[in-house]
């Protein structure tokens, strides 16, 4: 989110990862349940819920346990991913699904009550004109609640790889008080922001990189190392990298950000284009 984006790397990336990545979305599914918790505290009973950057439909389907009522739309922008969210939830109330772009959204203006979006806004260009969008069609007094990345997210692998060469091989993240501001700067109201440190251990750091591909999460900045990288430069990473080492194991840290705001009771409406209303969201 601090540097560009190829989207169409992202998007690549994480339809080649479908098959895998409930295999070792671990760390994303305990993220997912302690947004989740955070839901428990907020009074709202919402009739629109937009599952915001779905993957594979996880948390897709516990917003449809949790808001039986509320009709659940999963979007994201890698079809292999909608496919398997389409599986999930209850039997009888399977989510509609919408391939779509996070920053471009298909969507009415005030359409949706509440947007949940676990670990996916860290992959939008331009955050303040996301955020934008998001506004646009929450309802008025509609929540917005999200979890992204922070700078110190993978700082080891970031380290090592600086003993290597200059090129970007780990993806940039916006600092939670950036986040805040923006959602001020976006006119969102009663912003709360807080953070999480989470630390995953590895036995090799070929763990780490390969549950990174197997999730999708490559660097997709246009700064990077385009080509394959050589033997000796990944050796000299793997070696820079042990320097990391706690009690036989190779930490990989995560900086977790959560935040949450309302959409204005009263705003002023914008013009745009004619956009579809939620209800006529068709169902794959």
């Amino acid at each position: 989110m601090t540097a560009e984006l190829d989207k169409r790397q992202v998007r690549m990336a994480f339809s080649r990862a479908a098959p895998s990545y409930d295999q070792v979305a671990v760390l994303q599914r305990e993220i997912g349940q302690r947004m989740l918790d955070r839901l428990e505290l907020v009074k709202l009973q919402p009739t629109w819920v937009l599952d915001l950057g779905a993957g594979t439909g996880e948390a897709t389907a516990d917003l449809a346990r949790r808001y039986p009522r509320a009709r659940i739309l999963a979007l994201d922008f890698a079809f292999p991913m909608l496919l398997r969210a389409r599986r999930k939830g209850p039997l009888f109330r399977k989510p509609g699904c919408l391939c779509a772009d996070l920053e471009q959204l298909p969507l009415a203006n005030q359409s949706v009550d509440l947007i949940y979006s676990n670990v996916a806004l860290q992959w939008c260009s331009d955050f303040s004109r996301t955020l934008s969008e998001l506004l646009r069609v929450l309802k008025p007094g509609g929540l917005l609640m999200f979890s992204t990345f922070g700078p110190d997210t993978l700082w080891e692998l970031r380290d090592a790889w600086s003993e290597v060469d200059g090129f970007a091989h780990v993806s940039s993240f916006l600092d939670m008080h950036d986040l805040g501001d923006a959602l001020l700067r976006t006119r969102f109201a009663e912003p709360v922001m807080d953070v999480d440190r989470i630390t995953t251990t590895y036995t090799d750091v070929g763990g780490l990189m390969r549950d990174l591909k197997l999730l999708g999460a490559h660097n997709a900045t246009t700064t990077r190392r385009r080509g394959l990288t050589g033997k000796g430069r990944m050796n000299a990473m793997r070696e820079a990298y042990e320097r990391h080492r706690i009690d036989g194991r190779l930490p990989a840290s995560y900086e977790v950000v959560y935040g949450h705001a309302w959409a204005p009771l009263q705003r002023q409406e914008e013009a745009g284009v004619t956009l579809v209303s939620a209800d006529r969201i068709g169902r794959l």
